[in-house]
């Protein structure tokens, strides 16, 4: 590669590097205009374990929560903009909870479990495909990395474990109390395995952050010293003239049932 061409590379990553720091340090430094205020408690160390890494930066997150919504129902059901929250809890809800806030409903009651979710920004794609990956193994198969317009790369952390049933009809239950009670049992098994999932990606992330420490540094030493280099060892046979194909040679077998893939979407907006 000539010198010149090397040289516009370097620079070009290292403007993008100094871009993403500020972002970064935008971000962090803004108030949390969430409805609660602050990190939910289930993912304060998630967030705090990947803001601590240069490549990385959370913008928003929500460890999970069951909610009581009133409003005028459309195709898409119930929108939080243009209603009413009657009730909205991050741990495991009782019925007697439910109950009474459906009495304050006066339209299209909607009870929903919205599951885990987590937006990060990250410094390049390879790191988005990392931590994907850590999404994946963890459960979050709806999970999904965008670039935008200006090349922010964002990776959303999703499940497909949600809930959303109407209980009642301008301001009528249409529903017993046994079946609320039922929605309930399975919203709160629900909230359970989000919150083990959520365990299970933050113990994979510190692994994968781990090994790619190590990595990185094994790199470096190898680089620093040539006499850390192995050299290849000669294959009596091929001296013999017989061609036996090494196992390097073999062509890689990939199952594609199994390869979630990365999911890049081009967006037509600024992030």
């Amino acid at each position: 590669m000539p010198k010149w061409r090397a040289g516009t590379l370097n620079s070009s990553r290292m403007d993008r590097s100094a871009e993403f720091k500020r972002w970064k340090a935008q971000c962090l430094s803004k108030a949390d205009l969430s409805r609660k205020g602050s990190v939910d408690e289930d993912v304060i160390e998630l967030v705090q374990l990947l803001n601590a890494r240069e490549q990385f930066f959370t913008t928003s997150s929500c460890a999970g929560r069951i909610l009581l919504l009133d409003g005028d129902i459309n195709g898409l059901g119930v929108q939080k903009q243009n209603c009413c929250w009657l009730l909205v809890t991050h741990i495991p809800c009782i019925k007697d909870d439910v109950m009474v806030a459906l009495k304050k409903a006066n339209g299209d009651a909607v009870f929903k479990f919205e599951p885990f979710v987590l937006h990060v920004q990250c410094r390049q794609l390879q790191d988005a495909q990392m931590l994907h990956s850590v999404a994946i193994d963890s459960g979050f198969r709806n999970s999904g990395i965008t670039v935008g317009k200006r090349g922010k790369i964002m990776l959303a952390v999703r499940s497909t474990h949600g809930l959303e049933v109407p209980l009642s009809h301008k301001g009528k239950l249409m529903v017993t109390e046994e079946y609320i009670e039922f929605l309930l049992n399975i919203a709160n098994q629900k909230m359970e395995e989000n919150k083990k999932r959520i365990e299970r990606f933050y113990n994979c992330l510190q692994l994968a952050l781990e090994r790619e420490t190590t990595n990185s540094h094994t790199k470096i030493k190898e680089k620093n010293n040539p006499f850390c280099t192995p050299k290849k060892k000669r294959n009596p046979e091929k001296l013999r003239g017989k061609c036996i194909p090494e196992e390097n040679d073999k062509e890689p077998e990939i199952d594609d049932d199994n390869d979630p893939g990365i999911n890049v979407a081009i967006f037509p907006k600024d992030y």
